[in-house]
């Protein structure tokens, strides 16, 4: 059952983010909105209550009309007396304290000149946040700005932001915690699953998933080992097929070798009397001899290729010329004419009688199935020798490359021929048991190759000895 931890991936960053960028947007978008909202209701309670105020010490600046030096002197002391800073503009400008002196803008000044009741927001002495209102002292032409301290709001405002501020962080941290937790719990059923779904890939196929509660993961989770065991019934069902198709073929082999053996001993009686048959019988007599021929070689086949599915090969590794066994069998079955033989001479270690199988099966077909000269070469490749055999033939099409290494597949289907479909899958065995590589290129119309990489040392053989 696949459990254990899953390292964080590029997904679950994403979500992190995308859910810290849900809450941090949402929650500045509040807190900024809020903020907004409240300092401009502040601000106007300000100027509303200051508006309100100055009206009324203007209509007490009238009592002291007119204005002389004496008045206006008794107007700033009576107003600071109460806790009012005003400024006085009648002629020159006056201040009932000289720390809330600030000039008025020219705006403030043009509305109050125009009979108005206008205001605005200056900074005074010490950075103090200052809110004047002015307008005209009724019966008069000089005009009264009431002066008010607004530090105290501007503080409490800017404690505010900063607070929201403070806030809206702790926020953005607590939802990228709790993204990447639900983010982790989320994507663990998928982690798990993409770890088991690799599990079964490598063979595994007792790998499951846990199933937990009844969501859509469980659902998953429930298909994927409904999916796994199925494919385990069926791959076990497969491998007994193909047990029973070994042992069939072993069995097959191991009843024909008597009866065949007898055969191909009446056969050969029957080949050296030929001869001495009628011109009728003697056809007759060569088409039976070479079917008994041919039933040999694929009862040996059939033989060699089931000792070969069962294990019981043994490779005996010898010190071997590269060339020697190319130059024996090209000798042995009267190919001198047809197959050029080239290479280095250059000595591997390997086992020579299933090197010579190889190289017999590939020259051979070469032989059989190509045209014109047919080469055999070998050259030396780094670690490894690798041996060519290449005709001029016909070709074998894309679609048939694929498969040419497959027990009794043919090109051709309906084509009768001597091959029995099994010594390029037997030439494959082989090949690994020496722990080469076999392969195959191929264009039609201009002719195949087939190579052979064997290592020139076997990582398991010993350099310095015999076997």
């Amino acid at each position: 059952m696949a459990t254990g931890a899953v390292p964080p991936g590029r997904l679950r960053r994403r979500l992190t983010v995308a859910f810290v960028l849900v809450a941090g947007v949402s929650a500045g978008v509040l807190a900024g909105g809020s903020y907004l909202m409240l300092r401009q209701a502040r601000l106007d309670g300000s100027v509303q209550q200051a508006a309100a105020d100055a009206r009324y010490q203007l209509v007490l600046a009238g009592q002291f009309v007119p204005l002389t030096d004496t008045r206006r002197a008794e107007l700033l002391t009576s107003f600071e007396g109460s806790g009012r800073h005003v400024l006085l503009v009648a002629g020159d400008t006056s201040a009932s304290h000289p720390s809330y002196a600030p000039t008025p803008g020219p705006q403030l000044r043009a509305a109050v000149a125009d009979g108005q009741l206008g205001y605005e927001r200056l900074d005074g002495a010490g950075g103090r946040h200052l809110l004047v209102v002015g307008g005209r002292i009724p019966g008069s032409t000089a005009e009264l700005y009431a002066v008010t301290d607004e530090s105290d709001l501007v503080g409490g405002l800017d404690q505010l932001r900063t607070a929201l501020a403070v806030g809206w962080l702790a926020v953005v941290a607590l939802a990228a915690g709790v993204g990447h937790s639900l983010a982790r719990r989320t994507l663990e059923p998928v982690g798990r699953a993409s770890r088991a779904a690799r599990a079964v890939a490598e063979g595994l196929l007792a790998t499951r998933l846990p199933v937990r509660g009844r969501d859509e993961f469980s659902d998953w989770a429930a298909a994927f080992n409904d999916m796994a065991q199925a494919l385990q019934t069926k791959i076990d069902d497969l491998s007994r097929a193909e047990a029973r198709e070994r042992r069939f073929t072993a069995d097959v082999a191991h009843e024909l070798r008597t009866p065949v053996t007898a055969l191909v001993a009446a056969a050969s009686l029957l080949a050296d009397r030929l001869d001495t048959l009628p011109d009728d019988s003697r056809r007759a007599a060569e088409l039976l001899v070479a079917d008994v021929v041919r039933l040999r070689t694929l009862v040996e086949e059939l033989m060699e290729i089931s000792r070969l599915d069962a294990g019981r090969e043994a490779v005996s590794l010898a010190s071997v010329p590269a060339l020697a066994p190319l130059r024996g069998l090209v000798a042995a079955h009267g190919w001198a004419g047809r197959v050029v033989v080239a290479g280095d001479e250059a000595v591997l270690r390997t086992d020579p009688r299933r090197l010579e199988r190889v190289l017999v099966n590939l020259v051979g077909n070469a032989v059989t199935h190509g045209q014109g000269e047919v080469r055999a070469s070998v050259a030396r490749a780094g670690p490894l020798l690798v041996y060519e055999v290449s005709d001029q033939g016909p070709g074998i099409a894309a679609e048939h490359l694929p498969h040419v290494f497959d027990r009794f597949y043919k090109a051709d289907p309906a084509r009768s021929g001597r091959g029995s479909g099994l010594g390029l899958a037997i030439a494959r065995e082989n090949a690994r048991l020496l722990g080469g590589r076999l392969t195959v290129r191929s264009t039609p119309g201009v002719g195949t190759t087939f190579q052979l990489a064997l290592p020139v040392t076997p990582p398991d053989a010993d350099p310095g000895g015999e076997p």
